[in-house]
C-alpha cells in the first residue's frame, strides 16, 4: 500500500500504483519463495525454530545479514511512516474527525506534513512498547489485511453499482478479482490470529458507524458516498419489481400528493400529512405560473429540500412550471412519482378569503426560522392582505373535478393553521378524532357504508402513534330520507337501531375501534328535511335542469341556512375535537351550462359548513381502501 498511500506525490498514480505494487509484490514473493526453499533444503528445523539469526554464520560474509535486516527495517518503516502521515494529513483536510486533527494542517512545512509524521512516529513507538516481536507482527499483519479488505470491498461495491464514472485503467480489473482479494484477505486475517482479526473488524465497524453518524465530513464533503450508489442500485431494482398491475386492496396505503402555494403558510398541514401517510409515498407539489425563460429551478429546488430538512418530514418535492395553476396541477398529478409509486390521494388547501399566516416569522410557532430569509428578500413569498389571489374559484373547482376524473382520492383541508400537535399531545381536554360519514349535500341512509365514508374511517385510524391516544368518534346521522315534512315515522326508532347495529358490525369486520354517536337532529328537524334536497344541484349529482326550476337566490339562501344549521351541529360536538373528517360531495360537473355559478355556490356552501371548526379534512374517495380479509 506504500504507493497508494503516497498517491498524491505521484505524477501518474493510475499507472504507477498498479505496476509498482504488482512488481514489488512479485519480486518479494519470488525472493521469499527462493529463500524459503534454500533454507528448508539446508537447515534443520530445530535450528530455524530456535535461532532467528542462523543465516549469519552460514553467510559468505556475516554482516550481509545484519545489513539486509537494517535496510529492510529502515525502508519499510520509512515508507509506512510517510504513507501513514499522508493519510493522516488527508483525514485532517477532509475534516473527517472534525477539529481534532486541525493541528496537523498547521504543522506542514514546504508541503511536508511534519506534525503528521511526528504523530505517526509516536503511535508506532507506543505499539513497540508491547515488547514482543511476534505479537506486534500479528497485529501489524492483521491491520494490513484489514486495509486490503476495505480497499477490495470499496472497489467491489462501486463495480456492482455500475457507476458510469468508475472506469479503472488497470485492464485486468474485474469484480472477480475484487471478490477473490476480499475473501483471501478475510481468510488470512483469521489464519494469522482469529482473536485479533475479530477485534479489528469489530473496532473498524464501530469507527465507521461513529463517523457516519457524527463526522462533520458527512455533510460538508463533496467526494460522494458509495452508500448513495448502492441505494440507487437497490431502489431501481425493486422499483422494477414493484408491478402496479399486482396492486391489491389488502396492501393499500396512502400515496399522497400535497399541493401547496407557499411552505410558509402551510407548515402545520405539511407536518400533519407526514403523520397521515402511514409509510406511504409523500410528495409536496408546487406550481409556478410563468414561462421557461424566467425559471430558476436549481436554486429553488435546493430551498425546497432545505424546507423538508427543516420540517423533518419524509417527503419528496415536485415543482413544475406552467401557464396556469390548473395545467400545472394536471402535470403534477399525472407525472409525480415513478413506476407503481404514484399518488392515489391528492390533498389541497381550502379556497377562502383568510390571509395566510407566516409560520416562519411567527414568534410562537414551532416552525419559526430565519433560514429562508436572505436580507430583505423572503424565499417562498406568501399572499398578503389585499393582494389578489393567484387563481379564481372556478379554476379551483375545475382542479377538484380534474382530480376525480383522474380517479384520485380527494381531500380538502381547512383551519389547519389552528393545529398544535404539541398541545394535543399534552392536553387532557382534547380527546377525539371525529368522522362525519354523511353526504351533507344529499344525505341518505347508505352514506356511512359507501366508499367515501370507508375511506374517511381508514384515514382516521392509520395516523402515527402520537395520535393513538385520541379516540375516534363516528357520528351516525339518521336521515330517514323517505319521510316528509309534518309526518311522524313510527319506524324511525327501529331504523336508527338497525343502522347503528349495521355500522357496529361493519367496524368490527374492519377492526376499527370507534365510538358511535347518534345525531337525532338530522332526522327530526323539519328544516333539514325541507332543505336536504336543495343542495344536490350544486354537486356532481345534479342535472343541468335543476337550477331552472327554482329561483336561484332563494334556493341559495335556503342552502346557506341548511349549511349553517349543519355547521352548528358539528361545532356543538367539537369542543374536545383535535381533528374532523367530513364527507365531501363531488363538485359540479365541468359540463354544466352554468358551471361558474355552481362552482362559486359549491365553495361558499363548504365555507359555511366548515366555519369555526377545528382542523377539518373534507374527504371524497373514489377507490376501495379497506379489506376484511387481512
Amino acid at each position: 500500500m506504500a504507493g497508494a498511500n503516497m498517491s498524491g506525490e505521484l505524477k501518474n498514480p493510475a499507472k504507477s500504483i498498479p505496476w509498482g505494487t504488482l512488481s514489488a509484490v512479485a519480486f518479494t514473493f519470488v525472493s521469499y519463495i527462493i529463500l524459503s526453499f534454500l533454507m528448508s533444503c539446508t537447515t534443520p528445523g530445530v535450528t530455524m525454530r530456535n535461532n532467528y539469526l542462523f543465516l549469519m554464520p552460514v553467510n559468505v560474509w556475516p554482516p550481509f545479514t545484519a545489513i539486509g535486516i537494517l535496510t529492510a527495517t529502515f525502508s519499510t518503516g520509512l515508507s509506512n511512516l510517510i504513507g501513514s502521515s499522508r493519510i493522516l494529513e488527508a483525514l485532517s483536510k477532509d475534516q473527517v474527525f472534525g477539529s481534532l486533527l486541525n493541528f496537523v494542517l498547521h504543522g506542514t512545512w514546504k508541503g511536508n506534513p511534519i506534525a503528521a509524521v511526528a504523530v505517526s512516529w509516536v503511535m508506532v513507538e507506543c505499539i513497540l512498547l508491547i515488547g514482543s516481536f511476534n505479537i506486534i507482527a500479528q497485529i501489524n499483519s492483521v491491520l494490513f489485511m484489514l486495509s486490503y479488505l476495505a480497499t477490495n470491498l470499496a472497489c467491489l461495491g462501486i463495480e456492482l453499482t455500475g457507476a458510469p464514472n468508475f472506469r479503472p485503467l488497470f485492464k485486468y480489473f474485474t469484480w472477480h478479482t475484487c471478490l477473490v482479494g476480499l475473501l483471501g484477505t478475510l481468510i488470512m486475517m483469521f489464519v494469522i490470529n482469529p482473536i485479533y482479526a475479530s477485534s479489528c473488524i469489530i473496532l473498524c465497524l464501530i469507527l465507521v458507524i461513529a463517523l457516519h453518524l457524527f463526522s462533520p465530513a458527512t455533510q460538508a464533503a463533496q467526494w460522494g458516498s458509495i452508500s448513495q450508489a448502492l441505494m440507487f442500485h437497490q431502489v431501481r431494482k425493486y422499483l422494477l419489481m414493484l408491478d402496479p398491475r399486482k396492486d391489491h386492496v389488502k396492501f393499500w396505503r396512502p400515496q399522497i400528493l400535497l399541493l401547496v402555494s407557499s411552505p410558509r403558510s402551510c407548515c402545520p398541514l405539511v407536518d400533519f400529512v407526514n403523520d397521515l401517510k402511514k409509510s406511504g409515498l409523500y410528495i409536496i407539489g408546487h406550481v409556478k405560473v410563468g414561462d421557461f425563460k424566467s425559471v430558476e429551478d436549481v436554486e429553488e429546488n435546493q430551498q425546497w429540500w432545505s424546507f423538508l430538512d427543516h420540517m423533518r418530514v419524509k417527503a419528496f418535492t415536485e415543482v413544475t412550471l406552467s401557464r396556469s395553476i390548473r395545467e400545472g396541477v394536471q402535470h403534477l398529478i399525472r407525472l409525480s412519482g415513478i413506476g407503481a409509486m404514484k399518488p392515489n390521494t391528492i390533498i389541497l388547501g381550502f379556497y377562502d378569503n383568510e390571509a395566510p399566516k407566516d409560520f416562519f416569522q411567527n414568534g410562537s410557532s414551532p416552525y419559526k426560522t430565519d433560514d429562508f430569509n436572505s436580507g430583505d428578500i423572503q424565499n417562498f413569498p406568501i399572499r398578503r392582505d389585499g393582494d389578489p389571489k393567484h387563481f379564481q374559484v372556478q379554476e379551483y373547482v375545475q382542479i377538484l373535478c380534474d382530480t376525480l376524473r383522474m380517479m384520485k382520492n380527494l381531500c380538502l383541508c381547512r383551519n389547519f393553521q389552528r393545529l398544535d400537535k404539541n398541545f394535543i399531545a399534552i392536553s387532557k381536554h382534547v380527546k377525539y378524532i371525529d368522522v362525519w360519514p354523511i353526504n351533507i349535500f344529499n344525505p341518505t341512509s347508505g352514506d356511512p357504508f359507501d366508499m367515501v365514508s370507508l375511506f374517511m374511517m381508514q384515514l382516521a385510524v392509520i395516523m402515527l402513534a402520537k395520535w393513538k391516544h385520541l379516540r375516534v368518534r363516528i357520528f351516525l346521522c339518521e336521515t330517514n330520507e323517505e319521510r316528509t315534512v309534518g309526518t311522524f315515522d313510527t319506524q324511525a326508532p327501529q331504523m336508527e337501531i338497525f343502522s347503528k347495529m349495521k355500522l357496529q358490525q361493519s367496524l368490527k369486520e374492519l377492526r376499527i375501534t370507534a365510538d358511535i354517536i347518534e345525531i337525532e337532529e338530522w332526522s327530526r328537524d323539519s328544516d333539514f328535511i325541507r332543505h336536504a334536497r336543495t343542495l344536490k344541484q350544486y354537486t356532481g349529482q345534479a342535472d343541468n335542469a335543476l337550477l331552472e326550476d327554482d329561483d336561484g337566490d332563494e334556493t341559495m339562501n335556503r342552502s346557506l341556512l341548511y349549511m349553517q344549521r349543519a355547521n352548528q351541529i358539528i361545532r356543538d360536538r367539537s369542543d374536545q375535537t383535535a381533528l374532523s373528517f367530513i364527507y365531501l360531495a363531488a363538485p359540479p360537473k365541468l359540463s354544466a351550462t352554468d358551471f361558474a355559478e355552481r362552482s362559486a355556490s359549491y365553495v361558499e356552501l363548504l365555507t359555511e359548513l366548515t366555519a369555526d371548526l377545528p382542523p377539518t379534512i373534507l374527504v371524497h374517495g373514489v377507490s376501495t381502501v379497506t379489506s376484511t380479509t387481512l
